[in-house]
């Protein structure tokens, strides 16, 4: 017997609590016969969060992921997918091997998640190697993020760190700041422009960005589940978020 919606997978999604644009964004990628099954991973909403605070801000996070897991396996997910991407950089390509097995072991189930997600990505693309990153963190977490992409065989030529004060405050940022942002960070040194954060609106921008700045332009969202889609042998083509969805 299958789920009469699920037909196809049933995906658990971890997210935030405080997070209100992944489940959205996913939703919109979602083909038929997969449903999508959110788990809100408990969060306080940081009024104030900054350089020193961004890391252990994040981490509790972390901390409360397995609980979010445990949740939504009472619901027989098939499969796992992580909407939240900064705990997933922390310390390199170990750390994210690292959390990938920690919910593996909890789960039963396989799971996708951004940091692994973009490599995929931009490994599919082809001829990609340096990097520009775009987040809604400050620059202690973008340095994490360059040291993952750094041990996956990718250079970050130069990013910016948007620097939001509270972790709802992320999904506040307006298309008219990221679509100038985007072009301060395009240049001929770059060869693909990657976007973290799943709490930043950008699948629709980034898809539009690819044709205005000629060039591979990653949302974090459509990675993570345009690798979830492939990791269950789901190929179907979607329109209207970028390359990755529509032609890998």
């Amino acid at each position: 017997m299958t789920d009469a919606l699920g037909w196809r997978r049933k995906f658990g999604v971890l997210g935030p609590s405080t997070n209100t644009i992944v489940q959205p964004d996913f939703d919109t990628m979602r083909p038929f016969g997969v449903s999508n099954h959110y788990s809100r991973i408990y969060t306080p909403n940081a009024s104030a969060v900054s350089n020193e605070s961004f890391r252990a801000g994040a981490e509790t996070i972390a901390g409360n992921v397995l609980d979010a897991v445990r949740s939504v396996m009472t619901c027989a997910p098939d499969y796992l997918v992580m909407g939240m991407s900064a705990v997933t950089f922390f310390d390199g390509a170990k750390g994210a091997d690292a959390f990938i097995a920690k919910v593996e072991n909890e789960s039963g189930v396989k799971i996708s998640v951004g940091s692994h997600a973009c490599t995929q990505a931009l490994n599919a693309y082809g001829g990609v190697r340096r990097l520009a990153v775009i987040s809604p963190y400050w620059p202690v977490m973008n340095t994490e993020v360059a040291r993952y992409f750094g041990d996956m065989g990718f250079s970050v030529v130069r990013d910016i760190a948007l620097q939001c004060r509270s972790w709802t405050g992320i999904a506040e940022v307006t298309t008219d700041i990221l679509r100038v942002k985007l072009r301060e960070l395009d240049g001929d040194d770059v060869d693909a422009i990657v976007q973290v954060g799943t709490n930043l609106s950008m699948v629709r921008l980034a898809a539009a960005a690819e044709l205005w700045l000629g060039k591979p332009v990653i949302a974090i969202n459509t990675a993570t589940y345009w690798h979830a889609l492939r990791a269950n042998g789901i190929t179907d083509k979607i329109d209207g978020f970028g390359r990755l969805l529509a032609e890998f």
